[in-house]
């Protein structure tokens, strides 16, 4: 015996200097004289673990063990093997057994906990590795994998503060470095993300998932050509890693490098086709090329690899956005944020929705959250101006606004239809448009249209809008479509809008000579359907309003493309090439301050609709709350275009005008109550601002008999609203602005021959607003011009603008068959 223990005492001093192949033989020598020592028998079991032969270590192990099942080291031994084997059920029911006998073991508590690791058991690990760290202060893997496993569970500042423990014991352990700058970045932290992501590569300079983390941040930080020398490098170190791959092709997507991200998310792919940020990234490519319906394939192909992956809920509800589909949109966002609270996209996508749908509370919240995950976006900063100008909550408008004009200066990207609301100059607003568009639209290599010259007996003419139903736009149109030559132009309707069911709808869809329902398509589609026809002039009626696909025209679908009516300013790219105008809207000296060459009409260039009916109504103030003796200002326009200076002026006016009431349109209740606010600020009785909800378009029109002057708006003016007015012989008093959208008032009053309308000050419209309020024989000489001249002058002759609009389509295409480049047209009369 003595012997025995002899060389067994040998056996395990050549195991513990790693002579594995002589402790064996020593072991084996013993087990051969003394087939019951259990000692060698183990040890034997750990040696052939050792050498990687695990079955074999596991049997002598376990027959070990179950003759001394409370032997603590043999336990713990076992545990190490059954780890390496991946057995996790059967490690964690050994551990279970062996920690009744030594409940703080260091080696039993760290198998455990990495057996429900392993099993995805994060609250038993958690409490396991909390005991391990309690009383093994000392042993780095405890911190190190609390921190992980706290981080798995989002319980971020826990797990911060167990690397931080981890990294106390071992400052240089770049693994932890990794993970802090990890949970920085989902929390939106990307400062300190970025920090950590140098720390690690700092002390591990070839740790190529630390290099892809500053990838993902410097995109986070609009970095992106710092992000891609990141991924390069990332890939330097590990050519096969398929996510430094996607980080590489998510750079070149934010840098609009389309057809190199694609190739980089194809060798991700071949990579680990698997990856769900793949076929996410090939999703956002194709959606931005204008392929929703295969980018749609992608995000779903996404989310059936990794039902959790957020950013592939975002990329579907980014795509439902792009088509109207607002409910798809939400449903897919909520997703995103359920999965990952701080993934600001998300955020910014749930605004949009919000916005679109006038849940204007809804939206300032998303937006601001989205801020506070990523401040430095300057865009967002001029939505929240935007929601907050629909609330006609001021608190630190002025500022806002200098801010936001700062930021088009400095070439920031931001919404032109953003800025247009806001004091700005024609050549800021053509800026703005054109940062917008280069960062939003590809234009692709070779265009849709690639020169072909068409031999039309007529005009092919389609008019491009996702307003053919009861709208606004829809109102001022209907008339010009039926009353184009039929025998000069062949006209279409490219629908991207929603049906809803209106008499308006028919109408428009009567009016043209085909009707397209394209909203379920894609912008490819859609460009390749208007190639298919052969379209030669494409009229956007749209810009950069609701639910415009701006992407359609990128790809050049028509030889000549038109920007109209939609959005009053330049589009700010060369592939629109004309812009329909007036020398009201844009004198010949802002010309330049447009990318499109300017088309002047002779007359305004808004069209208007003469068979617009009027409710046959009484006009009855009481019925809108109205007092019967008092003298009745108005303005219809939505809410976002009341500024404070506007509203101070209508305050002095009222305050002139004794028994006077302003009579506005209430968009939402929060803006009518701040406004009521506003005006007992100033010093105006609260109960002298009326608010007039929606009403159907006749009866809408019929109660503008109740009021004696509109008063309009700046910098952005009434449009439409003023041609409801002037349709229904109510004076509108405008301001003249800089830009196209204050000037439209005076392009309208021009064109129905009332200039004396048309102030240039604001002291000379606030007199022209008081004097005509306290001189009712020239009001009603002015109300009896209106009347005389509202089917005598041009502003309601729907056919003659029908006629000024094609003469405008001939020139571009008397030019376009020259062979000579787009140019400024006057139409006759101009």
């Amino acid at each position: 015996m003595r012997d025995e223990a002899q060389i067994l005492d040998r056996a395990l001093s050549l195991h513990n200097k790693g002579d594995i192949a002589g402790a064996a033989k020593l072991y084996q020598r013993i087990i051969k004289t003394n087939p019951n020592n259990l000692h060698a028998v183990h040890f034997l079991g750990v040696a052939e673990a050792a050498s990687g032969n695990i079955e074999r270590a596991k049997l002598l192990m376990k027959r070990s063990l179950e003759a001394k099942p409370v032997e603590v080291q043999f336990i713990e031994n076992y545990a190490a093997v059954l780890h390496r084997a991946g057995e996790h059920d059967e490690l964690v029911r050994l551990c279970q057994h062996g920690l009744q006998f030594s409940p703080n073991s260091l080696g039993l508590l760290h198998a455990s906990a990495a057996a429900y690791l392993a099993l995805g058991r994060h609250a038993e690990a958690i409490e396991q590795l909390t005991r391990l760290a309690a009383h093994h202060p000392h042993h780095l893997p405890a911190h190190f994998m609390l921190g992980s496993a706290l981080a798995k569970t989002r319980q971020y500042e826990p797990a911060l503060a167990a690397y931080d423990r981890a990294l106390r014991l071992q400052p240089q352990l770049a693994e932890a470095h990794l993970d802090i700058g990890t949970i920085h970045f989902t929390n939106g932290r990307h400062s300190d993300a970025l920090l950590s992501y140098d720390n690690a590569l700092t002390h591990r300079p070839d740790y190529a998932e630390a290099s892809l983390g500053r990838c993902y941040t410097l995109i986070q930080l609009g970095r992106r050509e710092e992000a891609l020398v990141a991924a390069d490098q990332a890939l330097k170190l590990r050519p096969d890693l398929a996510e430094a791959w996607v980080g590489r092709g998510n750079a070149l997507l934010e840098l609009h490098r389309l057809e190199d991200a694609e190739a980089a998310y194809g060798r991700a792919l071949a990579a680990r086709p698997q990856l769900a940020s793949t076929w996410c990234g090939q999703g956002n490519v194709l959606l931005r090329s204008g392929r929703q319906q295969d980018a749609e394939a992608a995000f779903d192909r996404a989310i059936a690899t990794d039902a959790d992956f957020a950013e592939a809920w975002l990329g579907r509800g980014t795509l439902a956005l792009s088509l109207g589909r607002h409910n798809d949109a939400l449903a897919a966002i909520d997703r995103a944020i359920a999965l990952t609270p701080n993934l600001a996209g998300a955020w910014l996508a749930k605004g949009q929705v919000a916005y679109l749908e006038k849940r204007y509370d809804e939206a300032l919240a998303a937006w601001t959250r989205t801020l506070a995950l990523n401040p430095d976006q300057p865009s967002v900063a001029a939505a929240c101006l935007r929601v907050k100008m629909h609330l006609c909550d001021w608190s630190g408008f002025d500022a806002a606004c200098t801010s936001l004009r700062a930021s088009v200066r400095d070439g920031k990207i931001i919404s032109p239809f953003m800025l247009v609301a806001v004091p700005s100059t024609p050549a800021e607003q053509l800026a703005c448009a054109r940062s917008w568009i280069a960062h939003n639209f590809r234009r692709p290599s070779v265009p849709v249209w690639r020169g072909e010259r068409y031999d039309h007996d007529r005009i092919r003419l389609a008019y491009l809008s996702a307003d053919f139903h009861q709208h606004a736009t829809a109102q001022l149109m209907a008339g010009v479509f039926e009353h184009h030559d039929r025998g000069r132009f062949e006209v279409t309707a490219i629908s991207i809008g929603p049906d809803d069911g209106s008499d308006m709808r028919r109408r428009i869809e009567a009016g043209f000579d085909r009707f397209i329902d394209a909203r379920p398509i894609g912008d490819a589609e859609i460009a390749e359907l208007a190639k298919s026809l052969e379209i030669d002039i494409l009229v956007d009626l749209k810009g950069f309003t609701q639910d415009a696909r701006t992407g359609i025209l990128a790809m050049r679908p028509a030889p000549i493309q038109v920007n109209y009516l939609g959005f009053p300013g330049t589009i700010g790219t060369d592939f629109i090439d004309y812009i329909i105008a007036d020398r009201h809207v844009v004198p010949e000296h802002d010309a330049k301050a447009y990318a499109e060459k300017l088309v002047w009409l002779p007359e305004s260039y808004q069209a208007n609709d003469r068979t617009r009916a009027i409710a046959d109504v009484p006009a009855d103030r009481a019925a809108h709350g109205l007092p019967e003796d008092a003298f009745v200002f108005c303005c219809f326009n939505d809410n976002y275009k009341i500024t404070p200076d506007v509203f101070s002026c209508w305050m002095r006016i009222l305050t002139a005008v004794e028994n006077s009431v302003l009579w506005l349109f209430e968009d939402n209740s929060k803006a009518a109550e701040n406004l009521r606010r506003e005006a007992a600020a100033r010093g105006v009785a609260p109960q002298r601002l009326v608010f007039a909800g929606r009403l159907p378009t006749p009866e809408h029109l019929a109660r503008h008999r109740c009021a004696d002057l509109f008063l309009d708006t700046l910098p952005y003016g009434a449009h439409t609203t003023a041609s409801d007015a002037l349709w229904t012989c109510l004076p509108v008093l405008t301001l003249l602005g800089e830009a196209f959208a204050g000037r439209v008032g005076a392009s309208l009053l021009n064109a129905i021959r009332l200039p004396e309308l048309v102030t240039t000050s604001s002291a000379d419209y606030e007199d022209l607003a008081i004097a005509l309020a306290r001189d009712p024989q020239k009001l009603a000489a002015l109300r009896a011009k209106l009347a005389l001249n509202r089917l005598r002058t041009p502003l309601f002759d729907t056919a003659q603008h029908a006629r000024d609009l094609e003469a405008a389509y001939v020139s571009m295409m008397e030019r376009h068959r020259a062979g000579l480049p787009p140019d400024h047209i006057r139409v006759s009369g101009a």
